[in-house]
């Protein structure tokens, strides 16, 4: 081979390898402004961890130029913009990312720097920054002017302004506006006439939504921020929707071109495989996880493998959202039938409740029978795609030859995971740990092995939130499930002297001279009352203690201890005290035998003990002048 000819080739080579690169040549600039420090309101938070994100973000896309500024005033802001236009001059793609307060007067867009004051509603001409003015900053780039404004939030400048003309509107959030110039997209963090949230994080759920897509390789930034439009409604509960003003031609505009191919020989066209391109678009549908993404895929692919899918999973999201629609009013027509019994309503009225909520609560468990079909139908199906999937990375030829559909080869752009146990079980039984955790089902950390701890918690899961999922192993049905939880399911559980502050359990401390009861409540403690106990000193102080109780009733002088006790009665009116059957309390006294035996005789003057050898005999009779008992001698 001739010199002429190898260099005749390797220009072509060269020539073929350019051709292949057409981004390569563009150049990208960006200016980021993130504006928190204000001086005469309140400072905000996220504006400056947004605008370091998307600093990030622009930098690792390989942006020639990304110039990041910080809580500007008003001066330093024209001056930004003034430098950053001689940046943009020779761009192909110009971006401004504004973070911070904004406001519109008039059907007029301004962006607020951190020295504003704003005292009367015509300091916003004077002290502030109009939209135009950014968007003569990006008019020198030729293919695509982007503005992205995260400022649609709530103004507190308009509370103390002064109105000077009482017909000058102020609106709420930003104005709708239709960009002139040609390549031109203005992105808002939230619709015209409605403000944003800043989420409960250091950054903005639009600007996290933002920094996931807006960066991926060959994908066109229309259909990056209807991914983005997508997850912060899913992340605000429907409350707060992105919108983009503006439009563009016909071809995809990317804002990091694809991944370019290194071309070291004579390219060879490969096979033509449609199925690449299909999968590909259902597998960002399945990321994305809503209905409004499968049925965008749906509109777009009708018919074959991947739509009959799409229409499974589409008929599993419905499913689910009528057993939660079943299970709420069954739930409602229940308390409304208890409510009504409660407050004894008619017969009829009572009926008709009971029957309601017997028909809901069929409803219910009829959704949750068609849930659980429509979610072992998805499974199944995405099973099949993934075994399809792994024939066709073993045997290539065999699977176009069946007409299944095979893996795109890796020339063909950039991949997206497949959402399939298959695929990549290990990062998909970490993902299912990581929602379960942040469902509160799961407290063990996320390592990606599958065992018991995880088995309970996504038992766990299934009683709390009314689901019937397969616990033996993670699957693309249970991540998915879990993900449309918005909030906690499993309650927060805490040991005994602890108790539930948020998302973590605090120890209960109580007050001095209180404790920790069984119930996990404080509970005063009780002083200790004294408890009477029998004096065991001796037996011989019993009768005692016995005879000072008797002798206020009897009236009588108190005999010596360890003697018995009878009554007579003398000749002179005197009381003695003997064995008298007629008197009830001394024959009781009598009845219980003393411990030394002897016997007290007494008459009109005195009381004696009876002299040993003779004991006391009752006679009979008593009263004045006759004596009951005598005493006898032996």
């Amino acid at each position: 081979m001739s010199w002429s000819v190898r260099l005749g080739g390797f220009l072509m080579a060269a020539a073929l390898l350019l051709a292949g690169h057409p981004a390569m040549a563009e150049k990208r600039v960006a200016l980021v402004i993130g504006n928190s420090a204000y001086q005469n309101v309140p400072q905000l938070t996220n504006p400056v961890n947004d605008g370091a994100v998307m600093t990030a973000t622009f930098k690792s896309a390989g942006f020639d130029v990304v110039d990041y500024r910080r809580d500007l005033t008003a001066r330093e802001t024209r001056r930004a913009l003034r430098d950053f236009a001689d940046a943009a001059r020779d761009a192909d793609i110009a971006v401004v990312y504004y973070a911070g307060h904004g406001m519109e007067v008039e059907g007029s867009n301004y962006l607020i720097p951190i020295d504003a004051r704003l005292e009367r509603d015509t300091d916003v001409y004077d002290e502030t920054l109009s939209l135009d003015r950014i968007l003569v900053a990006v008019e020198p780039a030729k293919k695509l002017r982007l503005v992205i404004l995260d400022a649609c939030r709530d103004n507190p400048f308009t509370r103390n302004m002064q109105r000077t003309v009482a017909t000058r509107s102020l609106g709420r959030g930003l104005a709708k506006v239709e960009p002139t110039s040609p390549n031109t997209l203005i992105a808002y963090s939230a619709k015209a006439g409605s403000t944003a949230q800043d989420g409960d994080g250091k950054n903005s759920p639009f600007t996290l939504a933002l920094s996931r897509h807006i960066a991926t390789p060959g994908l066109d930034v229309r259909k990056a921020f209807g991914f983005v439009r997508d997850e912060v409604l899913k992340a605000t509960a429907n409350r707060q929707e992105p919108f983009v003003y503006g439009s563009l031609g016909g071809e995809d505009v990317p804002l990091v071109p694809g991944v370019p191919r290194v071309v070291t020989q004579m390219p060879v066209t490969p096979p033509p495989n449609p199925q690449a391109d299909i999968r590909r678009d259902y597998e960002l549908a399945m990321q994305v996880g809503n209905k409004g993404a499968l049925n965008a895929f749906l509109a777009q692919y009708p018919d074959g493998f991947y739509a009959s899918l799409a229409k499974l999973q589409l008929e599993k999201l419905t499913a689910e959202e009528n057993r939660v629609v079943a299970a709420e009013k069954a739930r409602a027509t229940e308390a409304e039938r208890a409510r009504l019994a409660a407050e004894g309503a008619r017969k009829e009225t009572l009926a008709k409740a009971e029957a309601e909520a017997k028909a809901a609560e069929q409803a219910r468990i009829a959704a949750e029978k068609a849930t659980q079909l429509a979610q072992q139908q998805a499974a199944e199906a995405e099973k099949k795609r993934g075994d399809q999937q792994l024939a066709a990375v073993d045997n290539p030829r065999a699977a176009t030859s069946s007409g299944t559909p095979t893996a795109a080869a890796p020339q063909q752009g950039p991949q997206v995971a497949a959402l399939t146990p298959a695929a990549q079980p290990a990062d998909l039984t970490k993902s299912v740990q990581l929602e379960l955790r942040r469902v509160g089902c799961l407290t063990e950390d996320a390592d990606g092995d599958w065992g018991s701890a995880s088995r309970r918690s996504l038992s766990q899961f299934n009683r709390y939130a009314g689901t019937k999922l397969d616990t033996q192993a993670a699957s693309a049905d249970a991540l998915q499930a879990i993900k449309l939880k918005q909030a906690r399911v499993c309650p927060l559980v805490c040991q005994h002297g602890s108790k539930p502050d948020g998302d973590r359990c605090t120890r209960i401390v109580c007050a001095e001279g209180s404790f920790v009861n069984d119930d996990n409540e404080c509970e005063k403690r009780r002083d200790r009352k004294p408890v009477a106990k029998r004096d065991s000193s001796g037996d011989e102080d019993v009768p005692s203690r016995r005879r000072g109780r008797a002798a206020p009733d009897a009236g009588l002088p108190m005999p010596a201890p360890g003697t018995g006790v009878g009554v007579g009665i003398g000749g002179g009116g005197g009381l003695g005290i003997g064995a008298a059957q007629g008197y009830t309390r001394p024959q009781t006294q009598a009845a219980r035998p003393a411990k030394s035996g002897g016997q007290i005789y007494c008459d009109a003057y005195l009381c004696r003990t009876v002299r040993p050898g003779c004991r006391l005999e009752y006679r009979g009779g008593g009263g004045p002048a006759n004596n009951a008992s005598v005493e006898v001698c032996n």
